[in-house]
């Protein structure tokens, strides 16, 4: 069994601490087996999540959890600017000397640089704290627009989503694209499931009456239609009180609702498997008005945007050579969704 060391400093943001466990809790789900032991190694042993909401946590480890660990992954904290605490360094500098994986969440890019592990190698972090990692540490070859970059044994992450994307990166270099793909829709496909029931009790329904099947057919056919809910009583010639009434009672959504779920489960296939459609192309292909209601919309369903939703089912490419030192944008902003530490 591979043990993963979680190392979290003071005012690490909750969801940095508990997207992990979601993550290799869904990898145990779907495999024979244990997959990951994962440890919460704290320093000091008891720390305060950051705000809103703060909580204290006290964990079973303390630095002395890295030292066994075959990966270690760093969370953002608040205190990031500061010199990490006595013995972090050391404890990562040992682990890169053992030949260990270690990755970092967001801020946590911070930490692995002030330890020194970072220079002559390419890194990310929060976008809005690039700048910041560039200036403080220019032996890194920061990269201004990276989601996630590998260089090395180092995995150095946006912190996007809590660090979802380095974690699913990490399952797939241990069980290959098709365990970190089944690992993502666990996480995030709770609504397709709910949809994909609904469907099956309306076939059930239809089969019995007939009366409905025409019409959801042509609405499926054309969810890049931008369809109203007259549209769609009038190609069913009922009434919209009597088409509402017969979706709801046999799927439990509106026609409206079943629309929407039907154009974001058709994006959810687009993504996964059309790689050349660029997201604008996709929002309009399944009836979107814009990229951006798109966007909402798929986020809403998944919590994930369409990109990384698509970064964690798709294959990994090649790693990229190291380039020379990028220089960081300014103000550089993260083109989806907000960053977190």
């Amino acid at each position: 069994m591979s043990v993963i060391a979680l190392l979290v400093l003071d005012g690490v943001p909750a969801h940095q601490l508990t997207t992990p466990g979601l993550v290799l809790d869904a990898v145990a789900r779907g495999a024979s087996g244990d997959a990951y032991e994962l440890r919460v190694c704290a320093v000091p042993r008891t720390v305060t999540t950051a705000e809103p909401a703060a909580l204290t946590v006290t964990a079973d480890w303390g630095v002395e959890g890295l030292e066994s660990a075959d990966t270690v992954v760093v969370a953002g904290h608040g205190g990031f600017l500061d010199e990490p605490p006595a013995g972090v360094a050391e404890a990562l500098r040992d682990a890169v000397g053992r030949g260990c994986r270690v990755a970092a969440v967001g801020t946590g890019t911070f930490t692995l640089a002030a330890a020194g592990l970072l220079d002559g190698r390419r890194a990310t972090t929060v976008w809005s704290h690039v700048p910041e990692l560039a200036a403080r540490h220019p032996r890194v070859d920061v990269d201004p627009a990276g989601t996630l970059v590998a260089d090395g044994p180092f995995r150095t992450s946006a912190g996007f989503l809590g660090g979802l994307d380095v974690c699913l990166r990490l399952v797939e270099e241990d069980h290959g694209p098709a365990a970190a793909a089944a690992t993502a829709r666990r996480l995030v496909l709770p609504v397709y499931d709910e949809a994909g029931a609904a469907r099956d009790e309306l076939d059930r329904v239809l089969a019995e009456t007939g009366g409905l099947e025409p019409t959801v057919q042509w609405l499926e056919a054309g969810l890049h239609r931008p369809l109203t809910l007259a549209d769609i009583a009038a190609h069913a010639r009922l009434s919209v009180r009597t088409l509402n009434r017969r979706f709801r009672a046999h799927t439990g959504l509106s026609p409206l609702q079943y629309l929407l779920r039907a154009r974001l489960d058709r994006a959810r296939r687009l993504l996964e498997h059309d790689q050349d459609a660029t997201i604008e192309d996709i929002a309009v292909r399944v009836g979107f008005g814009s990229s951006a209601s798109f966007r909402r919309h798929f986020r809403q369903a998944t919590g994930m945007t369409p990109r990384d939703y698509r970064a964690a089912v798709a294959p990994a490419a090649p790693a990229a050579p190291v380039a020379p030192a990028a220089t960081a944008r300014p103000g550089a902003g993260p083109p989806e969704g907000g960053p977190s530490r």
